[in-house]
């Protein structure tokens, strides 16, 4: 654990956020095992995700702002007693939302969100997942199903994982069972329209095979450690990759829009839907124990309680 500075001067527009719960997610499990040592200054704050509350505000920070609650996001810093950031990337919360909700709104709810929203719209029928028993998985499957879609979920066959919400898939199949391809014909009828992809290599270039003439996959992810091959960059039948990075797009737009951007995730939160379950709830003050722990937990996140 490290000890950073204390309370000090906040430059104009910018505000110190008392963090109330943060998440745990695989890019901060990355970070902290030294994978980008070379990219990071130290001491560094890991947590690209969490909730808190303003409670100091520099110049030109409006009065009101003072007591809300928001998601500090932008930036890590989540792991900690308080944030400074600026306060264009705090985005409100609604006061009905709970914290362990709000703590865990950004990450796997906004890119779930985000990629139905971009490349499964009118038209779109048969849609492939890898990682089905994955918190993101899920969430996509939710949003399908409000579309009238019923997806086909890929598994590595790990013993005790099972994907959620059952009902919401046409077939899981694991690719540790060497007919899965045929099988995924089958299945799929022969097309699919879009494959949401977060494993990569060679699986990913045997998915761009049961793509139709104008399907994408949607690669967000690299489960496996390998990228995709070239191959499937060339554009053969009209099939494409689209690479989604939430950083990107997040980072990308005016700020002044993030707000709305959340809307739609916030509204589905409220009805039950997109919620992350947690595997453990732990203080903050624990946290280094509690890392090294779940390692060996087989689902959920580990949600940080920043208050101890």
């Amino acid at each position: 654990m490290w000890e950073v500075p204390g309370a000090g001067s906040l430059a104009p527009d910018e505000v110190s956020v008392r963090m109330i719960a943060a998440a745990v997610n695989p890019s901060d499990a990355v970070t902290v095992s030294g994978a980008y040592a070379s990219r990071i200054t130290f001491p560094f704050v890991p947590g690209f995700e969490g909730v808190g509350v303003i409670e100091r505000a520099g110049p030109g920070v409006p009065e009101q702002m003072i007591g809300r609650r928001v998601l500090p996001i932008g930036s890590a810093g989540c792991w900690a007693e308080r944030k400074q950031t600026p306060l264009s990337w705090c985005i409100p919360v609604p006061e009905d939302l709970p914290d362990a909700a709000a703590g865990t709104a950004y990450i796997n709810p906004l890119t779930a969100w985000l990629m139905v929203e971009r490349f499964c719209a009118a038209g779109v029928r048969e849609v492939v997942i890898t990682a089905a028993t994955s918190t993101i998985a899920g969430h996509l499957a939710q949003l399908l199903s409000a579309r009238g879609i019923t997806p086909i979920g890929l598994v590595r066959g790990t013993p005790g994982r099972e994907v959620a919400e059952p009902s919401l898939w046409r077939d899981v199949l694991a690719t540790s069972d060497p007919a899965w391809p045929d099988r995924l014909r089958h299945v799929a009828g022969g097309r699919t329209d879009v494959v949401l992809d977060c494993v990569g290599g060679a699986q990913g270039a045997l998915l761009m095979e049961f793509l139709a003439p104008d399907g994408v996959l949607v690669h967000y992810g690299l489960l496996s450690g390998e990228p995709l091959p070239r191959a499937c960059f060339d554009g053969r039948r009209g099939t494409r990759v689209e690479l989604f990075h939430l950083r990107e797009t997040v980072h990308s737009m005016p700020r002044h829009e993030l707000p709305a951007l959340f809307g739609p995730v916030f509204e589905h939160l409220r009805a039950g839907r997109l919620l992350t379950p947690c595997a453990q709830e732990v203080p903050l003050s624990r946290l280094p124990d509690a890392l090294r722990a779940h390692r060996r937990r087989p689902a959920g996140k580990l949600l940080v309680d920043c208050r101890r």
